[in-house]
């Protein structure tokens, strides 16, 4: 399985994007959220996305993810029995990962209903599969929100780098950031830190 790839945005749209990776160009359906990052990485610039490949009798489908956690969810979703990889995509597309998460704890039913292809009763079996999951990772949930502000700092840097910034710009932005909340999450930190530079 191809884990990630680095390369070039040659081309990107909320659907998909292209990364060249010296002269071969990766289309990668991609989320929203996914899409979003993407946009703040300058044209031409460099990006990383995490892969997942499926596999069909007509086709080889690459979907690309900003991060490993959106990735997880991804594949969680597939998981499901009557949910394929574009109305995972979709349910992603209209929620992050944490919201996912909270809505499957919750078992809110009219959240996944409100996604694009997604009736009640797929809504009721993405819940009642994904609960045991989500409470399975509660605990590693809760180490992240408890990591040090160093340990969050070094995980945000090294995503800024990942994505085509430099170490100096990133870590000049990440002090600022931290310096003023010291309590920012990773995620919020890359958000952050991207409308800085």
């Amino acid at each position: 399985m191809i884990d990630y790839i680095r390369g070039t945005i040659a081309e990107l749209n909320p659907a998909y994007a292209v990364l060249d990776n010296h002269g071969i160009g990766y289309m990668l359906n991609i989320t929203l959220s996914t899409y979003d990052v993407l946009t703040r990485v300058e044209q031409g610039g460099s990006a990383m996305l995490y892969t997942y490949e499926v596999i069909r009798e007509d086709a080889h489908t690459l979907f690309g993810f900003a991060n490993k956690r959106e990735r997880e969810a991804f594949v969680s979703l597939i998981s499901v029995s009557g949910v394929g990889p574009n109305i995972a995509r979709m349910v992603l597309s209209s929620m992050s990962v944490d919201e996912l998460s909270s809505a499957i704890a919750a078992g809110n039913v009219a959240m996944f209903k409100s996604v694009k292809g997604v009736g009640a009763k797929t809504a009721q079996r993405i819940i009642v599969d994904l609960k045991d999951k989500i409470k399975s990772t509660s605990d590693t949930l809760l180490q992240q929100i408890g990591q040090t502000a160093g340990e969050v700092h070094d995980e945000a840097l090294a995503a800024l780098v990942m994505l085509g910034f430099s170490q100096q710009a990133s870590q000049r932005a990440l002090k600022s950031l931290f310096t003023s909340n010291p309590a920012l999450s990773v995620e919020d930190a890359i958000k952050q830190a991207l409308k800085m530079m």
